[in-house]
């Protein structure tokens, strides 16, 4: 009881309760009305998807440019955390988690099916007949549009806004606080920064349960395929519990013992099958693909990445795109919150480049190995399909490895890989949501990350269950309409945090060394002229290097200044003189108004070192 006590006083009553109580009535909605829910899911699809599908595939596109901006200028300079910081992480290692972060359910989905669905049934927008060479080489260009830079791009928002915000401004870990330099610090601790992690725990938690109903649709599909069980909703159910409980398992065992030993496993199952598929199968003609693949993407990225097809009637860009970037919104928090804790002491260059290109080059590789894999049996074999010509989405990934070696055994794997990525999703993402939930702390008690990964588990049984034949339907309505708030919330971050970002930039100095070479003609005494090629520049007042005696130092040794770039309107200029002044009133003005926090977060961040110094 007492534990219960003190995981009740730790919790952030206006973002739990709320949250909570969203989630339950949407679940207890779907319940009770059942055959409503079926028809809702599809009504509310279809209306976000022509009513607010221009906006993603706007907004996301908008991040590509916010995530490029900020790592290709000065902003790129910024350290995530102290300007001494080194980086936690090697590189190697630091690229190994972000595959791991990128690497989810979804890969092992549709790696196949998405792919394969594209060859069969491309868009009609582009113009491609079906089951055609043209239409294989779109197919890869169309899923790595999908998984590639917006993906990421979209973690990027808000994985940056948090890394940036607690290790160098040391605000708590949370989301509420990108948006902390536009709103101020009032609001952002009162009710509209409660509504901002109600918004992305509510998101988190549907978009987490979308990716356990893909999980358990194509773990059961796999066992009816190898004919071990009849997939039936006791199937569904049953493997929904076991997986649940396995993920409530690995949350009280803890993160060290639990989730890290399941993601080092995870990570070496999955490894292995890509790299069986890629020996196995046409091995010489896969690695062909995947560097066409890359080419193919680049070539095409300026065509798509703004294509809304207002034409188009097929419905196509609503099944695949608008879900995808609302799946990504949605899993946001989530992934951008892991990639925050993995990617202190980096500079922003170094982390928009690293989680943008890393994890899109990984995913090219994997779709390239499972995608053109089926996309050649398919056409050399036209086994990939089922009677209509239709793919399979749930069991297209067990076809494809029934025609190599080893089937079953490789089939049992990809179950296994699935599995563990179940459990490593259901743990995360209340870990995540847990955190959201109690303002940012990051020990969060086991009783309350139990709760979210139940409740994750009940929400994926009920999209599953009350969807239907439609579920899948249901889980994408699910993603889309839980992110459409949560989109908002990004594009004011990206303005948010350009405001920080800028004055970061404007009040942070550059460091220059001068070196006095000897056939320079240096005048080392007086006003301290620095002459080089008939060029001169007077530092009136500015200290030599000197020895310890007190003498000036040989020649050759360096003179480090501190410059600060100042806009054109902040000189005055007078007009008699020539003489130039700087104006103080023009000060660029800090957005986040130098607030002070009381938490270890702060005191260990480098704005704490910029207030000790002072």
């Amino acid at each position: 009881m007492s534990s219960l006590a003190t995981a009740w006083r730790g919790l952030r009553k206006p973002v739990f309760i709320p949250a909570a109580l969203l989630i339950v009535l949407m679940i207890g909605f779907s319940v009770l009305f059942a055959k409503t829910a079926e028809d809702a899911f599809e009504r509310l699809n279809s209306a976000i998807t022509d009513g607010v599908g221009w906006w993603y595939i706007l907004v996301a596109t908008v991040f590509v440019a916010f995530a490029i901006y900020c790592g290709a200028s000065r902003i790129g300079n910024i350290r995530l955390g102290r300007d001494d910081e080194t980086p936690e992480f090697g590189v190697l290692s630091w690229f190994t988690m972000l595959f791991s972060a990128g690497m989810g359910i979804g890969l092992v989905f549709y790696g196949v099916a998405e792919p394969l669905s594209h060859y069969v049934t491309p868009p009609v927008a582009g113009g491609v007949p079906g089951s055609t060479d043209a239409a294989a080489n779109q197919a890869l260009e169309l899923t790595l549009y999908h998984w590639g830079l917006h993906a990421w791009a979209i973690y990027v928002v808000v994985g940056l806004g948090l890394a940036y915000m607690t290790y160098r401004k040391g605000r708590p870990l949370s989301v509420r606080w990108l948006l902390e330099p536009l709103l101020g610090r009032k609001r952002i601790e009162g009710g509209v920064g409660h509504a901002i992690d109600v918004v992305a725990i509510v998101g988190t938690l549907f978009g987490v349960a979308t990716s356990l109903g893909f999980g358990v649709q194509q773990i059961s599909a796999g066992l009816g395929y190898l004919g071990w069980f009849e997939v039936n909703n006791w199937l569904v159910v049953g493997l929904i519990l076991v997986v649940t409980g396995m993920a409530t398992f690995s949350v009280v065992s803890g993160v060290s013992r639990g989730l890290k030993w399941l993601s080092n496993i995870n990570m070496g199952l999955a490894a292995a099958l890509a790299v069986f598929v890629l020996i196995a199968g046409p091995t010489l003609f896969l690695l062909q693909s995947w560097v066409q693949n890359l080419g193919g993407y680049i070539q095409s990225f300026p065509e798509l990445m703004l294509r809304t097809s207002p034409f188009a009637a097929d419905g196509w860009t609503g099944a695949w795109t608008i879900f995808y970037w609302g799946w990504w919104m949605s899993w946001a928090p989530f992934v951008g919150m892991f990639i925050a804790r993995i990617s202190r002491g980096r500079t922003i260059r170094e982390f928009v480049f690293g989680v943008l290109l890393a994890p899109t080059v990984i995913g090219s590789l994997w779709f390239t190995i499972f995608g053109d894999a089926g996309i050649l049996r398919q056409r050399n074999e036209g086994t990939m399909t089922n009677a209509e010509g239709a793919v399979d989405v749930d069991t297209s990934l067990f076809q494809l490895l029934d025609g190599l070696p080893l089937a079953t055994i490789t089939s049992v794997l990809a179950i296994l890989v699935i599995v563990f990525f179940f459990v490593t999703s259901s743990d995360s993402g209340s870990l995540v949501i847990d955190i959201l939930s109690t303002g940012g702390d990051l020990e969060t008690p086991k009783i309350t990350r139990v709760f979210w990964s139940v409740l994750e588990g009940i929400a994926a049984a009920v999209l599953l269950l009350i969807g239907g034949s439609g579920s899948l339907t249901a889980l994408q309505t699910a993603s889309i309409a839980t992110a459409v708030p949560f989109s908002v919330v990004l594009v004011l971050a990206c303005v948010s945090m350009l405001k920080a970002f800028r004055y970061d930039v404007a009040t942070t100095p550059r460091y220059v060394r001068i070196t006095p070479a000897a056939d320079s003609g240096v005048t080392r005494t007086g006003a301290r002229t620095v002459r080089r090629g008939g060029v001169s520049a007077t530092f009136a007042g500015l200290s030599l290097p000197t020895q310890q005696n007190g003498s000036l130092a040989p020649v050759g040794e360096h003179v480090v200044l501190a410059i600060q770039d100042v806009p054109q309107s902040a000189i005055d200029v007078d007009a008699a003189t020539g003489g130039a002044q700087y104006v103080a009133d023009a000060e660029p003005q800090d957005p986040l108004g130098g607030e002070v926090f009381d938490t270890p977060q702060f005191e260990e961040s480098a704005q704490a070192q910029t207030v000790n110094k002072s």
